[in-house]
């Protein structure tokens, strides 16, 4: 039976377990399971690594006993899990019997039709976004990423008085010298960090090494999962960030700078230097999902500037004394991050009124409650007719 409480030089340690998911385990623990991290899922199954002694064991464990028809709550890379090894098949090391709940993760809608989430990965103390400045960078895009980033709550409940701390967005400018001039990489930085006020922004090349000691510092001690799209050259900076080549690598597309699927899977690997990185692979989309959170901190400044409007449902259109349009005319906000956080505040809305018949209500209510407004300034400034 395991103690109640694990020593910092758990074997596990390394791949972030600590105080607090030790109590989480306790009860599991006096069952006579075994706690492990799933580093990867494959068709039902998970590789995990689990204690050995004063090291630790990957071992391939069935999820049947975990298995629901909930999309969020299927194991996912970075759950800590409940482990009893030696049963199930043959061909399988243990059945894994619950997981731990989940302190952050990232979450996406699905690209269905169908109103669902899609987690990437868990546990996560940093979400790398990665972007190439191998081609026009897209701010919009860094700006949804930051949108669900921050919105990663999960399902823990604090043990005590103090609250998980939610995971820290990093945004990683790759290929940095494809992108000319240092200058030029310079403005790319300074025009990222305006879309993504207060989260660090990194330019890295894994070819010449530039910006990686930096990167390995932020990224040590905990976990990590890298996210963008195909040919953001992820799995290159995992091999470069592990000193050796673990994920296989392809030259992106000619036609349009794309990247062809390398990594298939979401991989959980040590860092040399510590902490644990999670490369995932490229996503062609990236809907959002319950993020009302994230876009108030992503557009911190655009929300200040909404709660100086005249009327609080102002739609930031023509509405008189509106802050925000007053901001753009000004120079203060641009009208591209303006649309920006009007798109992907529409797009939220949308999924979460899907799955709250409630909130749909309220939603038809404020758009009628708009059109009349909307129709009465018209009116007024035509004038009596007549």
């Amino acid at each position: 039976m395991f103690p109640r409480a694990f020593p910092t030089a758990h074997p596990l340690a390394a791949y972030g377990w600590d105080q607090g998911f030790a109590q989480r385990f306790t009860p599991f623990a006096e069952q006579g399971l075994h706690p492990g991290r799933i580093v990867r899922v494959d068709r039902g199954r998970v590789d995990a690594v689990v204690p050995d002694g004063d090291g630790v064991r990957h071992v391939l464990a069935d999820t049947a006993p975990v298995a629901t028809g909930d999309p969020m709550r299927v194991p996912c890379t970075g759950d800590w899990a409940a482990l009893d090894l030696g049963a199930g098949e043959a061909h399988v090391d243990g059945v894994v019997q619950a997981l731990l709940p989940r302190r952050t993760a990232f979450v996406r809608s699905t690209s269905s039709k169908r109103a669902e989430g899609q987690v990437l990965a868990t546990n996560l103390d940093h979400i790398v976004i990665c972007v190439s400045l191998a081609e026009p960078l897209d701010l919009g895009r860094i700006e949804r990423f930051l949108a669900l980033a921050m919105s990663g709550a999960a399902d823990e409940e604090p043990l005590d008085a103090v609250a998980p701390s939610p995971a820290r967005p990093v945004v990683v400018l790759t290929k940095a010298d494809l992108a000319g001039t240092p200058e030029g990489v310079a403005h790319l930085v300074a025009d990222t960090a305006f879309a993504a006020p207060g989260v660090p922004v990194l330019a890295v090349s894994a070819a010449t090494g530039d910006g990686l000691d930096v990167l390995r510092a932020v990224l040590a001690g905990g976990t990590s999962v890298l996210l963008g799209r195909s040919g953001a050259g992820k799995s290159t900076l995992v091999n470069a960030l592990l000193g050796e080549e673990v994920q296989r690598v392809q030259e992106i597309r000619d036609r349009d700078g794309k990247g062809r699927h390398t990594t298939t899977t979401r991989d959980l690997r040590p860092l040399p230097g510590g902490g644990v990185v999670i490369d995932t692979p490229g996503l062609r989309g990236v809907g959002m999902w319950d993020a009302e959170d994230g876009l108030a901190r992503t557009f911190a400044d655009v929300e200040e500037l909404a709660a100086r409007c005249r009327f609080h449902d102002c739609a930031h259109r023509s509405e008189p004394g509106c802050a925000v349009q007053e901001a753009v005319e000004s120079g203060e906000l641009s009208a591209r991050r303006l649309a920006s956080y009007g798109k992907l505040q529409r797009e939220n809305q949308h999924i979460v009124a899907k799955t709250d018949a409630r909130l749909r209500a309220e939603i038809r209510r404020e758009w009628r409650q708009k059109q009349a407004l909307g129709r009465h300034m018209m009116e007024r400034k035509r004038g009596p007719r007549g």
